[in-house]
């Protein structure tokens, strides 16, 4: 299967790759480095990428930025970040991606745990990633030719709490979290928010 994974670069991105490389042929994109480069913030340069790489069985985006902040101080410009990177960054890579993607083919989105497990200061976050799961499920009503859509939603990573020096006892591994990747391309789901949580993905969403 031929893979565009956007996104490569980060700690889930890496997770991502090394796991489906194992069995798929993966091109790696980030946004200054990788097989292909890309800013996801602008719809330009999403079509010059899917015109280089051409028809793909799979997309996957581990891409959107977020910024943390309180309701008194995150400026303006931190809900913007969200909505033009995490939000229609990811929404572009889907409306531009469809015509690249082969029939049957799956796009896998990231959102995140913020908007289920509310804490202060990631009100942006927490708008963001919402946004991102009703529009994975609601748009996986109106595919056609077999395509399929879905997000992961991940809780806070292992290995990036440990770079912030903070207690990652409660995080989940970033090996972990590719694992719910690979359920979502390797699977038959569609319009689904796997909830990456607590451990490898498990019982119906096992891949074959």
């Amino acid at each position: 299967m031929k893979i565009l994974a956007i996104g490569a670069n980060g700690v889930i991105g890496k997770a991502v790759v090394s796991r489906l490389r194992q069995d798929h042929s993966v091109i790696a994109v980030g946004h200054s480095q990788g097989d292909y480069t890309v800013d996801i913030e602008s719809k330009e340069s999403i079509q010059a990428l899917y015109e280089k790489v051409g028809k793909v069985d799979a997309i996957v985006s581990m891409a959107g930025n977020g910024e943390m902040g309180s309701l008194e101080d995150m400026p303006e410009s931190g809900y913007q970040t969200v909505l033009n990177n995490k939000v229609m960054g990811q929404v572009n890579l889907v409306r531009i991606g469809l015509d690249y993607l082969n029939e049957g083919g799956s796009i896998t989105l990231t959102s995140g745990q913020a908007s289920n497990h509310p804490m202060p200061g990631t009100a942006a976050i927490a708008m963001g990633v919402a946004a991102v799961n009703a529009f994975v499920v609601t748009a996986a009503l109106e595919l056609k030719d077999g395509k399929r859509i879905n997000a992961v939603s991940p809780s806070m990573v292992k290995e990036t709490m440990e770079q912030w020096g903070i207690d990652s006892s409660s995080g989940i591994p970033a090996s972990d979290v590719a694992t719910y990747y690979q359920a979502s391309i390797d699977g038959l789901q569609n319009g689904e928010v796997f909830n990456a949580v607590k451990g490898k993905v498990e019982g119906q969403y096992e891949s074959a």
